[in-house]
């Protein structure tokens, strides 16, 4: 048993959907959530400062004494993952894997993957699908405004049904689409009107949860029983997060002001 809590981190408001599936499947975890919104969006970054916000968000949680590591962003998953798991000893896991290992069991022909520009141009997905899924056909969208969108909260309004439908226009025929970009899910419905019921949409949060229970079984890791609150930290308390991450959950959420360390 270890009653540390599970650290999570992402550069804004996206990565509370995959805290909000991990929380579903193990209940009697305590959690850590470091938002980065002040360097807010990563997708547009460098690959070097990706690596180093994500470093900066790890030493973050590592001082706040948890056990695991979810990095809930596919920025920083797709760039920084394996460069911060040589370096620290604690597990740390990302989105795509897990979300791989998903789709390495179906039958798919043909995927889409829409995620930042920063994501898509690293090619971490497509080298991730195609090294377990050889003869899958991928179809890969740069999706820049859709994180930000998010974060102002426009999901559902005109604005978002029209920006979404724009970019996925040209996704065709496809089995399934992987939002690649923790951000995303809570675009799920909108995205789901413009796809159509045959396409099914993968959201990482539910497939890193079955990651991290595995992990924490395997590792004797898990708490038998709750004993610690959540906390939320941010690095920039003047956004909409409040109220979308509140909308998220069905309950209030209040974030605390994380303390960096220069």
């Amino acid at each position: 048993m270890d009653n540390r809590p599970i650290g999570m981190f992402d550069s804004g408001v996206g990565g509370m959907t995959v805290l909000k599936e991990v929380k579903k499947k193990l209940p009697n975890e305590s959690f850590v959530y470091f938002g980065d919104n002040k360097r807010f969006p990563y997708g547009s970054k460098s690959k070097e400062a990706i690596i180093e916000l994500t470093k900066n968000g790890i030493d973050f949680l590592i001082r706040q004494n948890v056990k695991l590591i979810v990095i809930a962003c596919g920025t920083a998953t797709s760039q920084a993952l394996e460069e911060v798991k040589r370096i620290y000893k604690i597990p740390i896991i990302g989105v795509i894997e897990p979300t791989v290992q998903y789709m390495e069991k179906q039958n798919y022909k043909k995927v889409g993957v829409i995620a930042t520009a920063g994501t898509i141009r690293s090619k971490g997905w497509e080298e991730a699908i195609h090294k377990e899924i050889p003869n899958v056909e991928i179809q890969s969208k740069a999706c820049p405004l859709l994180a930000s969108m998010v974060e102002e909260g426009w999901t559902d309004n005109q604005i978002a049904k029209l920006v979404v439908n724009e970019y996925i226009k040209d996704l065709k025929n496809i089995d399934a689409l992987v939002l690649g970009c923790t951000h995303y899910p809570l675009l799920e419905n909108t995205i789901k009107e413009q796809l159509g019921k045959k396409t099914e949409t993968l959201n990482t949060g539910k497939f890193v949860a079955m990651k991290v229970e595995e992990l924490l079984k395997e590792s004797q890791m898990q708490n038998e029983e709750k004993k610690e609150e959540d906390k939320i930290f941010l690095t920039d308390m003047t956004t909409h997060f409040n109220e979308i991450a509140s909308r998220l959950f069905g309950e209030e959420i209040k974030p605390l002001q994380a303390q960096e360390r220069e």
